[in-house]
C-alpha cells in the first residue's frame, strides 16, 4: 500500500471501536503517545483504583514496527506519573494482556497494537482492571483530557519489572480448559493435521506453546509490511494457507485437517477446513456454540452484534440459550459479560470471547475448543456446519466489503443520505424494517439483510450481506456499492 510523502495531515487522538490507531510517523509517533499513555493511567487508576487496591499498570506490545520501542517509551512516562509498570518481556496477543491486568490485580494494561490494520498504522488499546476493554466513557475520559491540555500526574517514579505475558498464567489457563492430552493425541497419531497462520503476528508459536506438540505454523516470521496487506483474517490474505491445505488433501487423503487463522495481535480468528473453505467466525461461532454446550455441558447467555449471522440466534434457539444482541465492537460484549452469565460472545469480524475466561476476545481459547469440537465429533469443521444448518432448517451466505472514503466530507454526505432520506427499496427488493443500534441494518422483503456502517477505526464504509444465495449477497453488495459511489 503506497502513501504520499506530504500533504498528510495529522488526525487527532481519538479511539474508535477498540483502541487509537494511526499512520506511524504521522498520527503515531512517540510524543503523542508519550502524552497519552500517563493520561491514560490516571483514568485507569481513577475508575479502578478503589476497587483495585492496586498502582501497577500492565505494558505490552504486539510484532508491528517499533512496538519495543513505543511499549519501552509508554512504561517510562507511566512510571514518572508514578505507577509501578509490568512491562512485557517479549510480544504476545493482545488478550494475554487482558487476562495479566485482572490476574495480577492491575488498574489495567495499555497495549501498543493496531490489530488487523495494515503495517503502516500502530496504536494503543487500553484493557481495564477486569480483563477486557474499557467503555467508551472511560476513552472519552482520556480524550478530554488530551482536549484539555492537561499532563500526566507528577509523582515520585514507579518501579519497571517485566514479566512473561505468556507463562505467567495465561498459558495454563488455557489449557485447564480443554482436553490437552486428548487433541495432542490426534495430532501425534495423525488423525488431525493442524495448521496455523499467525499471519507474522503476535500468535506466532502460541498453538505450540499450548499443546506441546508441533503445527504447521506458517507466515511465523516477523514482517511488519505483512507483505503488502494487512494481518486480517479475510481470504484475500490467505493463499498459502489455500494452497497448503489443497496440497495436504491431495497427498493425506485419511485424517481430519483445519487451518486455523490469527489476526495480528490474536483476537480474532477465523478458520479453513479440511476441503479448502474459509470459514468466518459466522461459521465458527454456531460452531462454538454447540460445542460448549454438548460437550462442555457449560450454558449461559448468548450475546452477538448486530451484524451476526441469523444462523447463531437459530442455534442458541436449539439449546435454549438465551440472547443478547449489541452494537458492533467487542467492549459492547464485555460490559454484557460483566453484568450477567455469558457462554459465549461473538462479532462476525472474528472477535470471540467467553464468560468463564475473560471478558476479552481471545483467538487462541477459540482455536483450542475449534480442535476440541473436530476431535471429540471427529468430523471436518465443514460438516459441523452442514450438520447445523440441517438441524435449524437454515442456510445462507455472506460477505462483507471495506470500502474506503476519499474523505471525510463523503462519510457527511453518505450519513446525511441515510438519515434525512432513508432507502426504502435495496436492489429491487421492499425494505421492510431498518435496525439503527449500529449504523443501518436493513431487512428485506425476501428476508435478506444489508448492513452500512461506518468503520470506529479507519476512514472506511462496511457493507454487510447474508441472503439465501451467494448471488443474493453480491447484487446486495453491488447495489451498496454503487449507491455509495453515486453519493
Amino acid at each position: 500500500m503506497a502513501y504520499p510523502l506530504s500533504g498528510l495531515s495529522v488526525n487527532p487522538i481519538k479511539f474508535g471501536t477498540d483502541g487509537w490507531r494511526g499512520l506511524i510517523a504521522a498520527d503515531f509517533t512517540f510524543e503523542r503517545l508519550a502524552r497519552v499513555a500517563p493520561l491514560a493511567a490516571k483514568v485507569l487508576s481513577d475508575t479502578y483504583g478503589q476497587s483495585t487496591g492496586s498502582n501497577t499498570i500492565v505494558v505490552g506490545y504486539d510484532r508491528r514496527f517499533l512496538s519495543e520501542e513505543f511499549a519501552r517509551t509508554t512504561a517510562e512516562v507511566v512510571s514518572a506519573a508514578g505507577f509501578d509498570v509490568l512491562l512485557s518481556e517479549a510480544f504476545a496477543p493482545t488478550p494475554a494482556f487482558s487476562w495479566a491486568a485482572k490476574h495480577q490485580n492491575a488498574l489495567g494494561a495499555l497495549v501498543i497494537t493496531a490489530s488487523h490494520n495494515p503495517g503502516a498504522y500502530s496504536g494503543l488499546k487500553i484493557k481495564g482492571a477486569f480483563g477486557g476493554s474499557v467503555p467508551p466513557e472511560v476513552t472519552k475520559q482520556v480524550e478530554a483530557l488530551l482536549a484539555a491540555g492537561e499532563n500526566g500526574p507528577v509523582a515520585t517514579p514507579g518501579a519497571i519489572q517485566s514479566f512473561n505475558p505468556w507463562e505467567g498464567g495465561y498459558c495454563e489457563d488455557l489449557r485447564s480448559k480443554v482436553d490437552i492430552p486428548v487433541l495432542c493425541e490426534a495430532v501425534t497419531q495423525g488423525k488431525l493435521t493442524v495448521f496455523a497462520d499467525v499471519m507474522h503476528g503476535a500468535a506466532a508459536g502460541g498453538l505450540e506453546r499450548l499443546l506441546g506438540v508441533p503445527v504447521r505454523e506458517m507466515n511465523s516470521d516477523r514482517d511488519p509490511l505483512f507483505e503488502g496487506g494487512a494481518p486480517e483474517p479475510l481470504p484475500k490474505y490467505l493463499s498459502k494457507l489455500f494452497q497448503a491445505i489443497k496440497a495436504h488433501d491431495e497427498t493425506n487423503p485419511l485424517g481430519l485437517t483445519v487451518g486455523l487463522v490469527f489476526d495480528g495481535d490474536s483476537d480474532r480468528i477465523a478458520a479453513v477446513d479440511g476441503q479448502g473453505n474459509f470459514l468466518s467466525s459466522q461459521v465458527l461461532i454456531p460452531i462454538l456454540l454447540e460445542h460448549l454446550v454438548t460437550h462442555r455441558g457449560l450454558t449461559g447467555e448468548f450475546v452477538k452484534t448486530v451484524s451476526g449471522s441469523d444462523l447463531m440466534p437459530k442455534v442458541a434457539a436449539l439449546y435454549n440459550l438465551p440472547i443478547f444482541e449489541t452494537a458492533v465492537g467487542y467492549k459492547y460484549i464485555a460490559d454484557r459479560m460483566l453484568e450477567t452469565q455469558v457462554l459465549l460472545g461473538g462479532e462476525e469480524s472474528g472477535g470471540i470471547g467467553y464468560g468463564h475466561h475473560i471478558p476479552e476476545r481471545d483467538a487462541l481459547l477459540s482455536a483450542l475448543y475449534l480442535l476440541e469440537a473436530i476431535v471429540r465429533s471427529n468430523r471436518d469443521l465443514g460438516d459441523l456446519y452442514r450438520q447445523l444448518q440441517t438441524k435449524t432448517g437454515f442456510s445462507s451466505a455472506y460477505d462483507r466489503i471495506d470500502l474506503p472514503l476519499a474523505g471525510m466530507d463523503v462519510r457527511a454526505r453518505l450519513l446525511e443520505q441515510l438519515q434525512n432520506h432513508p432507502l426504502t427499496e435495496i436492489a429491487s427488493q421492499p425494505v421492510i424494517d431498518c435496525l439503527t443500534v449500529d449504523g443501518y441494518k436493513f431487512r428485506l422483503a425476501d428476508q435478506r439483510w444489508l448492513m452500512i456502517r461506518f468503520s470506529g477505526t479507519e476512514p472506511v464504509l462496511r457493507l454487510y450481506c447474508e441472503a439465501s444465495t451467494p448471488d443474493m449477497v453480491q447484487e446486495t453488495l453491488t447495489w451498496a456499492r454503487d449507491w455509495a459511489m453515486q453519493q
